[in-house]
């Protein structure tokens, strides 16, 4: 599918906060500056902020998302429902710019109609059926054969068109993939989530990554909100890191990871003859410290990981233990943030 025309103004062009042009030097060669947004950018965030009242919520973040799966992550409180609601022209911005698929969502009704959306919040028709309310949204859409588009998009999401109960009876998970649904029929360029997964079952779950990763290798422009490691490492790797209402990072999630690799990280261990292994351990310089737990259980802390996890098994060879759990205890989404705000462990 081709990318919707950009409007004339064009997305906001300013380069990210805090980068700057390099002075001039004649005595080496630089690499052109990198450009800013990229070309095929479908979402522009430009030093955006939003204030309620005396509350920041959102403060001067700049970011650009290309076509695939994108995981907007943060702890809970830490904006981005916010966000999503700027980007999709819910809410105005105290301050900045937003470029979405062709122009500004908050006033742009051609490029608001390019977005799909599935809120946090139900805001469902309850006392109609599932089907009336996808019928809905592709006539609201104006699209050509409203109830043949709302059976396709329910299908999609594996719901039957043909059940009769009211939306206001179903379950969290139905009511998400009504919602889901919802943001299919009209088949827009970008899709934007809030937690989309809340309430699925974990074949509901499958089905639903599966189904963003194909809408990304589609070549449409899918960012999912999440506060759940294990949710953004099926994703796709790209991710932009929201804490505190700022941006924290963005790129890579495996790279981001491996910054914390050669941070102090605590594993907890089971095996048996725990205190052989943990003397062997702390002997070999693997780890710093070793804490036994319980009659199974080691709680180490490493300031390689990569290390740890050469030697772990060997020891446990070598003392004649078995090696029953290896689980690493920072290796979730909290730690990465508290390590990406310098707010330590």
């Amino acid at each position: 599918m081709t990318q919707p025309p950009r409007p004339n103004q064009g997305p906001p062009s300013q380069p990210p906060v805090g980068s700057q042009e390099p002075a001039p030097n004649p005595s080496i060669s630089l690499p052109p500056p990198t450009l800013w947004p990229p070309p095929d950018a479908t979402i522009v965030a430009n030093t955006v902020s939003k204030s309620f009242g005396d509350l920041v919520a959102v403060s001067g973040v700049t970011f650009a998302v290309q076509p695939g799966v994108t995981a907007l992550l943060g702890p809970n409180g830490a904006g981005k429902s916010t966000m999503l609601r700027m980007l999709s022209g819910q809410v105005k911005p105290t301050g900045g710019e937003i470029w979405v698929a062709g122009g500004n969502p908050r006033t742009d009704t051609d490029a608001r109609g390019r977005i799909g959306l599935v809120p946090q919040q139900d805001g469902v028709f309850e006392r109609e059926i599932a089907l009336n309310v996808v019928k809905m949204a592709a006539i609201l859409s104006d699209i050509e054969d409203p109830e043949g588009r709302a059976r396709w998009a329910l299908d999609i999401v594996e719901m039957d068109p043909e059940l009769g109960r009211t939306v206001g009876t179903f379950s969290k998970g139905m009511r998400q993939r009504v919602k889901i649904a919802q943001a299919l029929v009209h088949d827009p360029t970008v899709f934007m989530m809030d937690e989309p997964l809340n309430g699925l079952d974990p074949r509901q779950r499958r089905h639903m990554v599966e189904l963003f990763q194909k809408l990304g290798a589609m070549g449409k422009t899918v960012l999912i909100s999440s506060h759940v490691l294990e949710e953004v490492e099926r994703f796709g790797s790209h991710v932009i890191v929201i804490a505190k209402g700022r941006l924290a990072a963005q790129g890579d999630f495996r790279d981001i990871r491996n910054l914390m690799d050669n941070q102090p990280l605590r594993v907890r261990v089971g095996a048996t003859n725990l205190r052989l292994v943990g003397a062997e351990l702390l002997r070999s310089g693997a780890v710093v410290s070793c804490t036994i737990v319980d009659d199974k259980t080691l709680e180490v802390t490493t300031n390689s990981i990569i290390r740890f996890r050469r030697v772990v098994a060997k020891i446990c060879q070598m003392s004649n233990s078995r090696l029953e759990e290896v689980t690493p205890l920072d290796d979730d989404l909290e730690s990465v943030f508290r390590y990406l705000t310098g707010g330590g462990r």
